[in-house]
């Protein structure tokens, strides 16, 4: 029987640590809980690590969080030949802060390629230091250089980031909203989650289950590391911290 884990980060990204209760151990040692503020790998974003610490103080390392039967089951996977917990048991949460922080900045930085690169998305993955976009393109005369301007306008403009909630109807009657090419928002319990960049959205606005910054400003220096051509017109954009190096 999948659990459904309340996803606290959800409402707020910047939760470092929380408590909750164990519901249950699956037969991997895979840890579900009433609530967390790990994220769970998904949309091209990995997985929080971190720890989850005892009443007594001792702690129990977490490598990965995974989803399970549902979206709604998250899995605490925890490092090899770590303690085993109690069903029932009460017990304190705490993020990799810093490690969370950089995929915050990273996974804003890529809505804002995608607003610079208004093409269909073919893929994405979100890393702590070097991420990818992959878009069909039928005009391949981008260059690094103007895609890294228009990503640090919008950085230095420092617009908010939001989230927001419409329905499967109003998704449906604006499909502009679903950039990516091949993979839809899940659809069904009534509520479709839009992250919004801008006042009122006016930059941008887009389904996304990820945890970004709460502005443009706190993505911090960007550049475009390369553009890989992978098929005839399909193109991946590499997003890296830090200025453009000087060739």
């Amino acid at each position: 029987m999948a659990h459904k884990t309340e996803a606290l980060f959800r409402d707020d990204a910047y939760l470092r640590t929380a408590e909750a209760t164990v519901v249950a151990i699956n037969e991997r040692g895979g840890i579900i809980l009433d609530r967390t503020i790990f994220y769970a790998t998904s949309g091209g974003q990995p997985g929080d690590t971190g720890h989850i610490e005892r009443a007594d103080g001792s702690r129990i390392a977490i490598a990965a969080t995974i989803t399970g039967e549902t979206k709604d089951e998250i899995i605490h996977v925890p490092a090899p030949e770590q303690a085993m917990l109690r069903i029932g048991e009460r017990v304190n949460l705490q993020i990799d802060w810093e490690r969370r922080h950089l995929l915050m900045r990273m996974h804003a930085a890529c809505h804002l390629l995608t607003v610079v690169c208004p093409f269909p998305i073919t893929g994405a993955a979100v890393s702590e230091d070097d991420s990818r976009v992959d878009f069909d393109i039928p005009d391949a005369s981008f260059t690094k250089e103007e895609v890294t301007a228009g990503m640090m306008d919008l950085v230095q403009a420092d617009h908010p980031i939001f989230t927001r909630l419409i329905s499967d109807e109003e998704l449906g009657a604006n499909p502009g909203l679903v950039k990516s090419k091949n993979v839809r928002p899940p659809v069904g319990t009534g509520k479709i989650r839009l992250v919004c960049i801008g006042e009122n959205a006016s930059v941008d606005s887009q389904p996304c289950g990820g945890t970004h910054v709460k502005s443009t400003g706190e993505i911090g220096e960007i550049h475009i590391g390369k553009i890989e051509k992978k098929g005839r017109e399909n193109r991946r954009f590499r997003i890296r911290f830090g200025p453009m190096p000087v060739n």
